[in-house]
């Protein structure tokens, strides 16, 4: 089901990174689509909004006045909630809230010898806009990782936007939000969703950050209305790399390596390992696993064009490979997982031994499932608490201050060719 590649293979970091750019392009026909409907929704609005709905989600009674889930709505649909999602989904609400409250914002205040003060600060960001993906088939963990770290920065105002394929709605995702404290929720999907939070509407508010997963428009659109609004990550398909070695049980990496490739037929799932036996092993398990899995069509196709087995001399080489490839999930599955961390640069989320499944981390653990894709963890990390904060410093210089620093100002300012810096301070050190 996966292919192959030998770490010991000439040219092998070339031939990896190339493998890992096959899902990194974007074709330019959906670039142009992108841009167009992000500019009719800034030129018109609403009209633009309710035209691309009935487009692309089949919406045809869809009206200006009604693009926003009315309460009634959101109580109907929530009351069609299985008693057991609710529970798993409160469960999941608490463990999500009591790891990102631990991540507070430390300030501090400073002052020096000749008495100036500074100061480092936060504040939250008051509006943001989070994108929910699917419909029918959303998830109610898209909603909780996004608006619970915003809620515990003290974001002021949360919306919301889910597509409504055929008027249909997942109730867990209302239910999600509804205990999230989201302000409003929009009957909008695609790149038409993103443009409205970015430029805002009759309807839909203009937000100061975009956050939340979505396809490929959504993903374009982001990356186009950025500078506009913030954006969380432009993010790609999902991914996840298993590290395993002999002691490891094939049916259960197959397993976790198929739960991946589930998501998108541009999800990536790549095993290293320095056993050939393993690699046999998980691909005949695949095979197996596959025949029951109602999206085997979409998990198949993953494999087929993006899985990969790399097979290591050395399992000490785990490390080197891992911060190459930099994936959205890290999973340690050997003998001695914790062996490996000091040699991990690059990676999202780790996790750790054979009861840590990635899946796991996705609803229920308590860290942040948004993460970064496509080899972006080589410089970003997952969504937090800190995504909804403006770090500030504040300076406050005392008239001994600019005697005693003012003059090096000066002089680095001239050396600059800034002369208007240089006078500046001049001015406030000329004898009264």
């Amino acid at each position: 089901m996966i292919k192959t590649l030998q770490s010991k293979a000439k040219n092998f970091e070339k031939i990896l990174n190339s493998f890992l750019t096959l899902r990194r392009g974007y074709s330019s026909k959906k670039i142009t689509l992108v841009k167009k409907i992000i500019n009719d929704v800034k030129k018109y609005g609403d009209k633009s909004l309710i035209k691309y709905e009935k487009k692309f989600n089949n919406l045809k009674t869809l009206k200006s006045n009604n693009l926003t889930f009315t309460k009634f709505e959101i109580k109907k649909n929530i009351k069609f909630l299985d008693p057991k999602v609710k529970n798993s989904i409160d469960l999941a609400f608490s463990r999500i809230f009591n790891f990102h409250k631990n991540q507070k914002f430390y300030k501090f205040k400073k002052k020096d010898k000749i008495n100036n003060s500074f100061y480092y600060r936060s504040k939250p960001i008051e509006k943001v806009g989070v994108y929910v993906p699917g419909g029918k088939a959303s998830y109610p963990s898209s909603v909780l990782m996004n608006c619970i770290p915003a809620s515990i920065a003290g974001v002021n105002e949360i919306f919301m936007t889910v597509p409504s394929f055929d008027g249909g709605i997942n109730p867990g995702v209302l239910y999600a939000a509804k205990k999230c404290g989201v302000k409003k929720i929009f009957k909008l999907g695609g790149a038409q969703a993103i443009a409205a939070f970015a430029f805002g509407t009759k309807v839909v508010p203009k937000v100061d950050k975009i956050v939340g997963p979505g396809n490929e428009y959504v993903a374009l659109a982001k990356k186009e209305v950025s500078g506009i609004s913030g954006i969380d990550m432009f993010a790609g398909p999902s991914e996840v790399t298993v590290v395993a070695d002999k002691f490891s049980k094939p049916e259960w990496v197959s397993a976790d390596l198929i739960a991946q490739s589930e998501h998108d037929e541009m999800s990536q799932s790549i095993l290293v390992t320095n056993s050939k036996d393993l690699i046999l092993k998980v691909n005949k398990s695949i095979k197996k696993q596959l025949k029951f899995l109602p999206k085997r069509m979409i998990a198949s196709k993953s494999l087929k064009n993006f899985g990969l087995a790399i097979l290591l001399n050395n399992l000490k080489e785990a490390g080197k490979v891992v911060n190459i490839i930099a994936p959205e999930h890290l999973q340690i599955y050997t003998k001695k997982p914790d062996i490996f961390l000091n040699s991990i640069n690059n990676a999202g989320s780790i996790f750790l031994g054979p009861y840590s499944p990635e899946a796991l981390g996705d609803y229920i653990a308590g860290p942040n499932h948004v993460l970064p894709t496509s080899g972006t963890a080589k410089f970003s990390s997952g969504l937090s608490v800190y995504d909804f904060l403006k770090r500030q410093s504040v300076i406050k210089i005392s008239k001994r201050g600019i005697e005693r620093l003012g003059p090096s100002v000066i002089t680095l300012s001239k050396y600059e060719n800034l002369h208007g810096h240089a006078n500046s301070v001049k001015v406030r050190l000329k004898k009264r």
